[in-house]
C-alpha cells in the first residue's frame, strides 16, 4: 500500500482544501489565548426555533421513530416541501415523483453528481462558487469548465463557446443564486434565458437555491422552476440549514425533473436510510409554519449586514452590502491584494484576531476577495472592525517587513 491518503485516485483529483490552513492558524491562535472573531465558516449561530425543537423532543419519545427511516423522505415531509414551493414560487410539484429529501443541499449535489456523471463528462460551473458544486463532479469523474458568475447577459457568450468547444458536449450547468460566496441574485428573466439555452443544447440545469429566504432589500429571489418548461431540464436544491437555523440537523431537498429525481433517489437508496425520522417530522412542522421564524432569521442577518458594512467601511475595509445570503464578498484592500486571499486571511487572524474565508477556496477567480460570514452578533462584528482598524492604521511597519522578506 502507498504511504499517503493522497495516493488514492479520487483524492488526487481534489484540490487542496485551503480553508484548512486558516482553520489551523485559528485553532493555534485560540490555543494561545487569542479571542478570534470567526467570520469564516458559514455556520449559523442562531438557535433553531423552539417550536421545531419541541416537535423533535415530542416525536423522539415514540420508539417506532427509532427504526430506519425513508431515504427519499417521509411522505409528510415531501408534501410539506411541495406545499412550500406552491406558496413561495407558484410551482406545482408531485411530492411522490418530483421531491426527494436530502441530508442538506451539499449531500444532494454530491449524490446527483454520482447519479448522472460518466467519466469525462463536462460540467459548466461558476467560478467562484461553493466548493461542492465542482468537487462533487470531480469525485464522480467529471471535468469542470469554469463559467462567469454574473447572472446577466455577460453569462451567455462563454456558455455558447463552451458548447461549441467542449468534447463531449457539456452534460450540466450549475447555477447558484443567491450565490455563495458572491451573494449575487438572479432575475426571472435571467432564468428564462438559461432554460432556453439548456433546452436548445439539451443540457441539465442544477440550481442551488439554499439562500432563497435570506434576502434583504426587495423582492424575494425567484426559483428557476418558475420558468415555463424548466421542469423538463432542471433539478433545484434547497436547504433548511440557513432558513430555519438548522445546520446540524442536515435537512434539505432536491426537486424538479422526474427522471433526474428518480436517478438521485436510486443512488441515495443504496447509500443511506434518510435522516432520523424525528428530524424529518420536525422539519415538516417547520415547513408548514406561518413563516414568522424565517422572517426573524432574515431580520437578524440584515441588522448584522448593516453593522458590518458600516463599521468595516469606517475601518478602511470596504464591504459592499449583499442583497441576499448570510455572507458579504469583499475585495481585499488594495495594498494587500498582491498577497492573495490565503495570505491576507492568515494576516487577519495573526494581526487582527479576525477569521474570514479566503476567496481562492471558492475557485481561482475568487483570489482577490474574502468571504465574511454574518455568524457573530453585532457587538462582535463591531469589535472585529475595531481590530481591523487598529491593524490597518498601524501597518507601515508590516509593509516594510513584507518588502524586506
Amino acid at each position: 500500500m502507498g504511504n499517503s491518503v493522497l495516493d488514492f485516485h479520487r483524492i488526487q483529483r481534489l484540490p487542496p482544501y485551503v480553508f484548512e490552513q486558516v482553520n489551523r492558524l485559528k485553532a493555534s491562535a485560540r490555543a494561545g489565548g487569542a479571542d478570534i472573531i470567526d467570520l469564516g465558516m458559514g455556520n449559523p449561530d442562531l438557535p433553531t426555533p423552539q417550536s421545531i425543537v419541541d416537535k423533535l423532543c415530542e416525536v423522539v419519545q415514540d420508539p417506532r421513530t427509532h427504526r430506519y427511516s425513508s431515504s427519499k423522505g417521509i411522505p409528510g415531509l415531501r408534501r410539506a416541501q411541495a406545499a412550500y414551493y406552491a406558496r413561495r414560487f407558484g410551482v406545482k410539484l408531485n411530492p411522490d415523483t418530483q421531491v426527494v429529501a436530502t441530508l442538506g443541499s451539499k449531500e444532494g449535489f454530491a449524490n446527483m453528481a454520482q447519479a448522472i456523471t460518466a467519466p469525462g463528462d463536462v460540467i459548466l460551473c461558476p467560478n467562484p462558487t461553493y466548493p461542492i458544486h465542482a468537487f462533487g463532479f470531480l469525485m464522480a469523474g467529471g471535468v469542470i469548465r469554469s463559467m462567469s458568475v454574473e447572472p446577466d447577459e455577460s453569462f451567455f457568450p462563454p456558455l455558447e463557446r463552451a458548447v461549441r468547444h467542449s468534447i463531449p458536449k457539456p452534460l450540466a450547468l450549475i447555477l447558484n443564486c443567491p450565490s455563495n460566496p458572491t451573494a449575487l441574485v438572479a432575475t426571472l428573466d435571467f432564468y428564462k434565458d438559461v432554460v432556453a439555452f439548456a433546452k436548445k443544447h439539451d443540457i441539465i440545469v442544477l440550481s442551488d437555491l439554499a439562500y432563497s429566504e435570506i434576502y434583504f432589500d426587495g423582492a424575494p429571489p425567484p426559483s428557476v422552476l418558475e420558468v415555463p418548461g424548466a421542469m423538463d431540464v432542471t433539478v433545484e436544491f434547497t436547504s433548511m440549514s440557513k432558513t430555519f437555523s438548522m445546520p446540524g440537523w442536515r435537512m434539505g431537498f432536491a426537486v424538479g425533473n422526474e427522471r433526474l429525481i428518480a436517478a438521485l433517489t436510486r443512488v441515495k437508496s443504496y447509500l443511506d436510510y434518510g435522516a432520523f425520522t424525528p428530524i424529518q417530522v420536525a422539519a415538516t412542522h417547520a415547513l408548514n409554519g406561518d413563516g414568522s421564524d424565517i422572517a426573524e432569521v432574515r431580520n437578524v442577518y440584515k441588522r448584522r449586514r448593516d453593522v458590518m458594512v458600516e463599521s468595516f467601511g469606517k475601518a478602511g475595509f470596504d464591504v459592499p452590502p449583499p442583497a441576499a445570503t448570510m455572507f458579504a464578498w469583499a475585495k481585499i484592500p488594495e495594498k494587500f491584494r498582491h498577497l492573495g486571499s490565503l495570505e491576507f486571511s492568515k494576516l487577519l487572524v495573526e494581526k487582527a484576531d479576525v477569521a474570514v474565508a479566503p476567496g481562492i477556496g471558492f475557485g481561482e477567480m475568487g483570489d482577490d476577495y474574502v468571504r465574511l460570514a454574518l455568524v457573530e452578533n453585532e457587538h462582535r462584528i463591531r469589535q472585529a472592525a475595531r481590530n481591523i482598524k487598529r491593524w490597518l492604521s498601524g501597518d507601515e511597519k508590516f509593509e516594510i517587513n513584507v518588502m524586506n522578506q
